[in-house]
Parts: C-alpha cells; sequence; structure tokens
C-alpha cells in the first residue's frame, strides 16, 4: 500500500519546541543556582584549560559539555538560556525521531498528537528550567535515532550507511553524551540484540551474526566509561538515609519499595506537585501507579499476542527502556527513605519512554486490527488508557503553567541577591541558591562561584 506523505507532521515538534521556549520564558529569569554553583567552580574561568578536560573521569563529566561551556562563556557570557534552548532542540529532536516513526508505520493522527502531548509536558519542568541538564535531552535524542535505525534494520528497510551507524552511534553517545544515562541504554541494546538473534533463529534457523558485531560496539565503549567512572573521586560523605543493603531492607520495609515503585509509576500520569495539591492520602497515588503497571503490562501482551516485534522493534524498545528506568531510579534512589522520591520532575524524561512506547503499541493494534465486534471491548480499553495519560499529563501542565510565574519571582529575587551577595551570609546563600552538600563549604562556594561570574561580567554580572 502506497504511504500517504504527512510531512506536515513534523511542525509539530517544531510547535513543542515553541511551546517549551515560551514556558521558560514565563518561569525562569537567567542566573545560576543548584547544580551551576558546582560548575562554575569547577570549570570556569578557563574553559580552556586542558586540565580540566583530560582527567581520568573524563567519560563521567560528559564531553559534550566541555564544547558547550566553551561556546557559551564566548558567545552568550555563560547564560542560562543557552543551555535550555540546546535542552528543548534535544527534546525537539526526540520528538522528530518518533515523528519519523509514525509516518513511516502511516499511523493515525489523534495517536500520534497524544503522544506528541506526553513528549512536550510540562512534568519535565524542573529538567528544562535546570539548564545544567540539557545534554540528558541530547541522549535521549540520540537514542531514539538508534532506535530508529535499529527498527529499520530489522524491518528490512535498511538504509545506506545505517549499518555503519548502527556500529558507531553507542561509541559517539556512550563516550561523548550520555554519561550515567548510559547505563539503560546499554542494557537495553544488549538484551534487544540477543532478542532479535533469538527471533531470527526460530523463524529462520540462522544465526544473523551481525548483532554479535552490534553487541561488541555497545559493550567496548561501555568498558570505556566504566574505567572512567572507577577514577571518580566521590565528593560527599554517606549516601542516603538507610542501613543495610537494599536486599535486607527489602524484607525489612517491603511496603516502603511497593509504594516507591507505584508512586513513580504513578507521576508518568500526574506530577508530583500536581499530585500533592489533589491527595492526602496515598491510595490515589497507588491506584493510578497500578493502573500503570497494568498498561505495561497491557502493552507487552499486545507486544508478544499479536507478534508486533516481528515487523517493528521501536515501540518495545521503548517499554523496556521506560521499566528498566523505573527500576533504575528504584535501586538509585531507594537509600533516602523518601517514598515519593522517583516522582521528582527530574525523571519524567527518562520514565516518558515507557509511556510512548504503550501508545504506540496501541496505536499499531488500533491500525491493524479488524473491525469486528469482538474488537469493541479492546478499542474500548486502548481509548481509555489513553485518555488518562493524555487527560493527566495535560492537567499536569496546566498546574505548571499556574506556577510558572511564581518560580520566576524566585529566580529574580535569587538575581537580586546574586547581585549583593558581599553582603549576604553563607547561609543565606546556601538556601538561596539551592546549593546543599555535605560540605561545610557549600555558602562559600557560592560565593566563589558568584565572585567568579562578577570579575568575568558573566551570567547576572553581565550588563
Amino acid at each position: 500500500m502506497e504511504r500517504k506523505n504527512r510531512n506536515w507532521l513534523y511542525l509539530v515538534p517544531v510547535a513543542g519546541a515553541v511551546f517549551c521556549l515560551w514556558y521558560l520564558y514565563t518561569s525562569f529569569y537567567d542566573v545560576v543556582y543548584s547544580d551551576y554553583i558546582r560548575l562554575v567552580n569547577s570549570y570556569l574561568p578557563d574553559v580552556w584549560n586542558p586540565a580540566k578536560f583530560w582527567v581520568p573521569d573524563l567519560l563521567t563529566r560528559v564531553p559534550v559539555n566541555f564544547l558547550a561551556r566553551i561556546i557559551n562563556t564566548t558567545f552568550f557570557h555563560y547564560s542560562i538560556r543557552f543551555d535550555q534552548v540546546l535542552g528543548v532542540v534535544s527534546l525537539a529532536l526526540s520528538a522528530v525521531s518518533v515523528t519519523y516513526y509514525v509516518n513511516r508505520k502511516q499511523i493515525g493522527t489523534i495517536w500520534f498528537l497524544a503522544v506528541m502531548a506526553v513528549m512536550f509536558s510540562l512534568n519535565k519542568w524542573e529538567m528544562l528550567n535546570n539548564g545544567s541538564g540539557w545534554v540528558h535531552f541530547l541522549a535521549f535524542a540520540g537514542f531514539y535515532y538508534h532506535y530508529q535505525i535499529w527498527d529499520r534494520v530489522w524491518g528490512g528497510e535498511e538504509r545506506k550507511g545505517d549499518h555503519l551507524q548502527m556500529i558507531l552511534l553507542p561509541w559517539i553517545l556512550i563516550l561523548a553524551v550520555a554519561g550515567p544515562y548510559c547505563a539503560v541504554y546499554v542494557a537495553v541494546l544488549i538484551a534487544g540484540y540477543a532478542f532479535c538473534m533469538a527471533v531470527t533463529w526460530k523463524r529462520e534457523k540462522r544465526l544473523e551474526k551481525r548483532y554479535l558485531l552490534y553487541g561488541l560496539s555497545v559493550l567496548l565503549p561501555f568498558f570505556c566509561y566504566l574505567w572512567s567512572n572507577a577514577q571518580v573521586v566521590p565528593d560527599w560523605s554517606g549516601y542516603g538515609a538507610a542501613q543495610g543493603s537494599l536486599f535486607q531492607n527489602l524484607f525489612r520495609i517491603p511496603g516502603y519499595f511497593i509504594r516507591f515503585v507505584l508512586k513513580s509509576l504513578a507521576s508518568v500520569v500526574t506530577g508530583q506537585e500536581l499530585a500533592k495539591s489533589m491527595w492526602s492520602t496515598n491510595l490515589p497515588y497507588l491506584a493510578v501507579g497500578i493502573f500503570v503497571a497494568a498498561a505495561y503490562l497491557l502493552a507487552l501482551y499486545l507486544q508478544f499476542s499479536r507478534k508486533l516485534y516481528e515487523t517493528t522493534v521501536f515501540p518495545l524498545v521503548m517499554l523496556v527502556s521506560g521499566a528498566m528506568n523505573h527500576a533504575l531510579i528504584l535501586v538509585s534512589r531507594w537509600s533516602f527513605l523518601v517514598e515519593d522520591y522517583g516522582m521528582s520532575s527530574r525523571y519524567a524524561l527518562q520514565f516518558q519512554v515507557g509511556v510512548v512506547g504503550i501508545l504506540l503499541t496501541l496505536a499499531l493494534c488500533w491500525k491493524e486490527c479488524q473491525k469486528a465486534e469482538r474488537q469493541v471491548i479492546w478499542r474500548g480499553v486502548a481509548v481509555l488508557v489513553t485518555a488518562i495519560f493524555l487527560l493527566g499529563n495535560i492537567v499536569t501542565t496546566r498546574k505548571e503553567l499556574q506556577t510558572a510565574p511564581y518560580r520566576k519571582e524566585l529566580c529574580v529575587k535569587r538575581a537580586e541577591t546574586a547581585l549583593d551577595f558581599e553582603n549576604k551570609t553563607d547561609d543565606e546563600l546556601r538556601a538561596e541558591f539551592e546549593f546543599r552538600t555535605s560540605w561545610d563549604q557549600s555558602g562559600a562556594m557560592v560565593r566563589n562561584a558568584l565572585t567568579i561570574l562578577k570579575e568575568n561580567h558573566w551570567n547576572v554580572f553581565h550588563q
């Protein structure tokens, strides 16, 4: 069947990017805070100093950040806006990959718009506002792009250069862009390549050796990253509040882990701020979390019962990646003993991958299923699941738009404090700039960072 030309769909990611930029204009004033205090102290003002680049733990510092800092300080006076724009553009690039997939698979426009509403939801407000995380948006754009190439190769639509890209992309993304986000990316690729080999063997009784090469091209750069990560010298004492290992606590306080997981799942429907404003007990959180878990299971059931994976792996890869990100946050953050920690906006970018996988799976099934009477119930379930995800993200976005002016007010107040930082105490600086570490010198570090910026006429000190 001839494919319809729907290139106009690419205007939607552009519109989403414009929306996010408008949101940032209403929610942020250009002044450093939080992670930027550490970055200024670590890398400024001598951004050209090779000694700060060629360090054993270079890969954990994400090399592309060094180039971005050079450009930012040289042309934009170390503006947070510059980093925020990079983040929004990277988010739009992820959306472009999904748009390409929707076009290639001729998925319905309504389904496409639902996916875009999730991708540009403001449940990611913290990542959008804190420009230092822009590179994580870029990493996910790279992941989405790689998954698209993989999907073409698997679906028999391979183009010239796809084989080479399958080999080179992990090297580029793991070593230069992804940083700690490469863990799930690597796990998904290795498991996925093994799955593709197993399916090919079962279907054709032959060993698809190219996936061995692809797997090796993932493991080699990942081992380089692990070596670099082993060189990191921790700059904090202690980690979390829990005593004992994960497994010891799993048997001691199993309810905590269940609530942690269900609340993190719930966050993809209702953001943390919205949920806290609506619910005073755990029951609604857990109910929404159970719904999201059921949606994951439904999508996986459809993938295997209808054998969607035989022609396309992109939605299945997204599903597995989303589930792994939930597991990763549990493993890495449980020790703080805060059960709604996984609801933080900073993790929405990781979690939304799974929602995109769910919606694309439903969309493929909707497209392929016949209009027989026995399909009526299934269609109703698909509409209900999609509607809940869509409504939750729209309401979350509306809540954040209402909050945006107040966030900007705090930024303006922070800028005023920065301009008068010599007359502020360390405690005032520590609180105002949200820089809290286990160090006793965190207030002094804020003061030192602001001194560097003032001496170089950067950021809020640039006239």
